[in-house]
């Protein structure tokens, strides 16, 4: 449903975006010009055949866009979580921290995303703060943290709302002469999670009077345009007091529209659930099993929990999902997966704490569990690459995301293997046509006329 609105009215949406002033920019079209060639033959493939029945199967491209295709966002966020669960994160406890802001701040930093940075550094370094004091009250000194944070500008409800969550130790490295160890600290209280709330909202406010960027001036292109309607409806449903408010959780705060959320917890030895909490930082906006067809022909969106007016679905023409997409597009050269600390890239004690010597899944099935241990927190020495690898192969992608075995035969289960990467127009023809399937890509319908820019009026 996506892909055939996309291919239905993405020539409107940028004509209507022309008529808006300045029009999309050059990145979200981009975007949305590559979805239109994921997953498509036409485009090229790969021809990977059974080595024992001969049976060949054909694996079209991908996109490998971050904004738009739900299929590769969620192909990225594999890859993302495998990459910090097998070479970044040590086997220690850790505690997810989730700073949501007000309004007002959320589209200044949509604006201006240069700003997400500082306000990142000034959130971590209150929770920083926080662990070294706690540290010391139960007499450890010279403890270090760091952290993994996720930047999001999505909510579940295709709402643009930039947030931060926060995969923080929940304990300190102490450096010593035998190495570094970990020493765990009891959980935070209520009361530290609301101190520390109030300092990061009293922060981030001064720092963004000081850059001068409150109050937000309006938008200036039409993203930034669709970005806007998107909050007008978020605060829309803010306004409803239809069903009585939330019973309060332990360690989280609410304080004049900045929220911090401190009550997800994992074990040390939890490491698939910490790799489905890296996932689910890393994840795309859009998920395709939450797409249905409506009676009217409209597309409905199952939200993840009910607004406060009680809906449950969100109903969009094929034009008002390409607005609402279009502004969810993260801007380009925008790391959406930030390290502090000591797992910042030139941190000291980083060689102590990476797990280098931890095996893959692979090797636990083959070897057993009872002969797997956890790594020690020793220094790793690693031999300069000369290429670099990919972190996860891309038939293992597949495996993960969708579990598709390329490589293993269903016909007779032998293994198959990849005959060739195709990627010119007439090889590809000739293919597609020997095999009547169709080798042109699918064409764009011309833009639609008025009243489709009636909605920002």
């Amino acid at each position: 449903m996506l892909y055939e609105a996309v291919r239905d009215h993405l020539a409107t949406l940028l004509a209507e975006a022309s008529e808006m002033g300045r029009g999309l920019p050059r990145y979200v079209e981009r975007d949305f010009a590559k979805y239109l060639e994921c997953g498509v033959l036409a485009h090229g493939f790969a021809r990977v055949q059974c080595e024992n029945c001969k049976d060949e199967l054909l694996v079209a491209f991908s996109c490998k866009g971050r904004g738009v295709c739900p299929s590769c966002n969620a192909k990225r966020a594999h890859v993302t979580a495998v990459h910090l669960v097998e070479n970044v994160l040590p086997h220690v406890p850790y505690r997810q921290w989730t700073l949501s802001f007000a309004h007002r701040v959320r589209w200044v930093l949509l604006k201006e995303v240069g700003l997400l940075s500082d306000v990142l550094t000034v959130f971590l370094r209150a929770v920083f703060a926080l662990h070294r004091r706690r540290a010391r009250r139960q007499s450890l000194r010279g403890g270090q943290t760091g952290a993994v944070s996720f930047i999001q500008f999505f909510g579940s409800a295709l709402q643009v709302t930039p947030h931060f969550h926060a995969l923080v130790p929940d304990g300190v490295f102490v450096p010593g002469e035998g190495g570094v160890h970990f020493e765990p600290l009891s959980p935070p209280t209520q009361a530290e999670v609301e101190r520390l709330l109030r300092w990061v909202r009293h922060r981030v406010l001064r720092l963004l009077e000081k850059r001068g960027a409150l109050p937000a001036q309006g938008p200036e292109d039409a993203r930034q345009a669709y970005q806007a309607h998107g909050l007008q409806q978020r605060l829309r449903w803010a306004e409803v007091e239809v069903r009585p408010p939330p019973r309060k959780q332990p360690r989280c705060s609410m304080q004049e529209g900045f929220s911090l959320h401190a009550n997800t917890h994992l074990h040390a030895n939890d490491r698939q659930g910490l790799e489905r909490l890296c996932r689910y930082g890393a994840r795309g906006a859009l998920a395709l099993e939450r797409l249905s067809r409506a009676e009217d022909g409209r597309i409905r969106y199952r939200m993840k929990r009910p607004q406060p007016d009680g809906t449950t679905h969100l109903l969009f023409t094929g034009l008002e999902l390409l607005r609402r997409v279009a502004s969810l597009v993260p801007p380009p050269r925008t790391n959406l997966t930030r390290f502090h600390g000591i797992f910042a890239p030139g941190a000291k004690l980083r060689p102590f704490l990476v797990p280098q010597a931890w095996p893959r899944a692979e090797e636990v099935e083959e070897a057993g569990p009872q002969e797997v241990s956890a790594p020690p927190l020793a220094p790793a020495r690693q031999e300069p690459r000369k290429e670099r690898a990919p972190r996860v192969d891309w038939a293992g992608l597949l495996r993960r995301t969708f579990a598709l075995e390329v490589f293993c035969c269903p016909r007779c289960g032998g293994r198959r293997r990849v005959l060739a990467y195709l990627t010119g127009r007439q090889a590809v023809r000739a293919i597609l046509e020997h095999l009547a399937l169709p080798w042109q890509p699918p064409r764009l319908f011309p833009a639609r006329g008025p009243p489709q820019s009636a909605w920002w009026g």
